[in-house]
């Protein structure tokens, strides 16, 4: 049974104490992750104006990698500027409330960019697979249907979490987050009372989401290359296959990041704190930073529009 007498009940603010174990470097720590932040921030926001003023660039591929980056910024900023006021300007306390809405909007953010990911798969199937019903199938519609779906799944499968942690955890043993955010199982471990019905319905949200989305982006992607190696000329392979590479890279380290983070932080009690820290921010901070830079080099259209920006004489 748990006990109450030494708990704090309903606290009003926690403390973040950034990252354990490395508190005396995290001034030297904020200085990459703050240039990485501003990195994705100003190379996604100019894939967004690419994007919007270039007609030639309003298909679904493009809208979806538009609809990416603006998820990238809103995620990255979500986390970054609380992370910096914790590094430099020691300003660890944060609202149970505002503690909440991070983790919903960090949670969520994370949901939608797997979300688009899947849909761009599902593009990059259409188009390659079954290219005469491409435009027939990502209509202006359905691309609006896609863009509401990924998001309302997102914010309607977390806010559960927030619902049990509101109502159901009223005792703390303590009100230090050993985190640099508001993450969903660092705050649920320091509860008194049992957390089994959080945990598992965030294992089920995760795989919900993440596996569901992995799945499918696997499955399209078995689709595509089959497809692609019984073409008959080679041009056409590499140049079917060369419209995929960008999505893989971002697929790859999307997911790849996701999954060390998640399960070393619910089964590497072996591993030490900050490491477990450290690859949560990386998690978040890594994807929105190199998007931005893996589609300028890899996607020509948007590399050519990039360099029309800063070199419009020279293109010209």
């Amino acid at each position: 049974m748990p006990t109450f007498n030494d708990s704090v009940f309903m606290p009003s603010a926690f403390i973040l104490i950034g990252i354990p174990g490395l508190e005396s470097v995290q001034c030297w720590i904020g200085i990459p992750f703050s240039a990485m932040y501003l990195i994705g921030v100003i190379g996604n926001s100019l894939i967004l104006v690419i994007i919007k003023h270039e007609n030639s660039l309003h298909i679904p591929m493009y809208i979806f990698l538009a609809m990416l980056a603006g998820t990238d910024i809103a995620l990255n900023t979500c986390i970054l500027p609380k992370m910096v006021g914790i590094f430099w300007f020691h300003l660890p306390e944060i609202s149970f409330d505002a503690c909440l809405l991070q983790m919903w909007l960090i949670h969520s953010f994370q949901a939608i960019e797997s979300g688009i990911l899947l849909a761009m798969a599902l593009d990059r199937y259409v188009a390659i697979c079954i290219p005469l019903r491409h435009a027939t199938i990502f209509s202006q519609q359905f691309l609006t249907h896609i863009g509401l779906g990924v998001t309302l799944r997102a914010a309607i499968l977390i806010i559960p979490s927030l619902g049990l942690i509101k109502c159901c955890l009223k005792h703390y043993r303590t009100t230090v987050v050993s985190h640099s955010y508001c993450e969903h199982m660092a705050i649920v471990k320091l509860a008194i009372e049992d957390i089994r019905v959080n945990k598992i319905y965030g294992l089920f949200v995760a795989f919900a989401i993440l596996g569901f989305d992995i799945i499918f982006i696997t499955l399209s992607y078995v689709q595509i290359f089959t497809t692609v190696f019984q073409l008959p000329q080679k041009e056409a392979r590499f140049k079917a296959f060369n419209t995929c590479i960008a999505h893989i890279c971002v697929f790859l380290q999307f997911y790849l990041l996701a999954f060390f983070s998640f399960f070393t932080h619910r089964f590497g009690s072996h591993i030490p704190p900050y490491v477990h820290i450290l690859l949560s921010n990386l998690y978040l901070l890594v994807p929105p930073f190199l998007n931005p830079i893996v589609y300028g080099v890899k996607t020509k259209q948007i590399r050519d529009h990039v360099l029309k920006v800063f070199f419009f004489k020279k293109v010209t």
